[in-house]
């Protein structure tokens, strides 16, 4: 199973590469940036020893295919994608946050509600609702990286604003490009059959001090969708949900005792194992997308990663 986990390019007026969990990001001319989605798959901030072949080629195919959707509502980075796993974009300054919007009570919503609590990230929820019910209307509970680590912290808009962390105008802009992207996803998720519950997006500044969005968008890393057919019956019985997102990952790990904690081993996931994986991935890829999905040429990944690029930059 061809894959690719790492790489180390030198692409004509390279100045810095910087590895992610995921992508690898290359700095061209302090002009650029080059995004590599790898295969590599993470989950509770811990990279999992193998890669699952096409997760990076679906990943940016759907984040690049959204970017282009929703581009007349809010500006983004991109500019080209020369190769199915590589995003070219302007060199933006990313804000230290990301912007979680979440439509129903799931994932760390529900746990936090589940736990007593009835506020998140200075946002109220109502009383009485059950996991996966939906909320009156969409919250926005941002996150940012903790000081030490690598891991996500909630934290209010007032706290966003009293440390400085984004300054009141910009967090205006940043709140309504959240909505409007998460109301396009609603649509589009809707006319396939979807639903989605939450998602996170990011954004930056460009060089000429533009905000526009950066990194993913509606991805099954980054976004939890459910089955919109049987969804109002699960939910009078009480049942768990049929999703799309990498939580079947999560589960998996949580089943093999393994939830990123200090003294637990990543458990081994056999050939077989990846290999319903990447079937999974390229089933969350024709969900989302509508589309059948087609593989790309992985008999020498690196070699065509490099030549699409290096050809894009010297006509660029």
């Amino acid at each position: 199973m061809k894959t690719i986990i790492d790489t180390n390019f030198n692409f004509p007026g390279q100045k810095h590469l910087y590895k992610g969990k995921v992508r690898e990001v290359y700095n061209i001319n302090d002009d650029l940036l080059v995004m590599v989605a790898t295969d590599r798959l993470s989950a509770f901030d811990v990279v999992m020893p193998k890669g699952i072949p096409y997760k990076g080629q679906i990943l940016n195919q759907i984040a690049t295919k959204f970017m282009s959707q929703t581009e007349d509502l809010v500006p983004n980075w991109l500019i080209a994608t020369p190769d199915p796993n590589v995003a070219v974009g302007h060199l933006c300054e990313p804000f230290k946050v990301e912007m979680v919007i979440r439509g129903y009570l799931s994932g760390h919503a529900a746990r936090e509600y589940k736990a007593g609590k009835r506020t998140l990230c200075g946002v109220s929820m109502p009383e009485g609702m059950k996991e996966n019910d939906k909320f009156p209307s969409p919250i926005i509970t941002p996150a940012t990286k903790a000081e030490k680590g690598d891991h996500d912290e909630d934290i209010s808009k007032e706290d966003i604003l009293k440390r400085g962390i984004v300054s009141k105008e910009d967090y205006e802009i940043l709140e309504d490009y959240t909505h409007k992207l998460f109301q396009r996803g609603t649509e589009i998720a809707a006319s396939r059959g979807l639903i989605l519950v939450d998602t996170k997006y990011e954004f930056g500044k460009t060089k000429d001090g533009k905000i526009v969005l950066i990194d993913e968008i509606h991805t099954p890393d980054s976004s939890r969708y459910f089955y919109e057919k049987g969804y109002q019956e699960r939910q009078n019985k009480g049942e768990a949900q049929k999703q799309l997102s990498k939580e079947f990952v999560r589960q998996w790990l949580i089943a093999n005792n393994f939830q990123g904690l200090e003294g637990q081993t990543v458990p081994e996931m056999s050939d077989d194992y990846i290999e319903t994986v990447s079937e999974r991935y390229i089933e969350l890829y024709e969900n989302i997308m509508g589309e059948k999905f087609v593989k790309a040429d992985v008999s020498n990944i690196e070699e065509r990663i490099k030549s699409n690029v290096e050809h894009f930059l010297a006509s660029y």
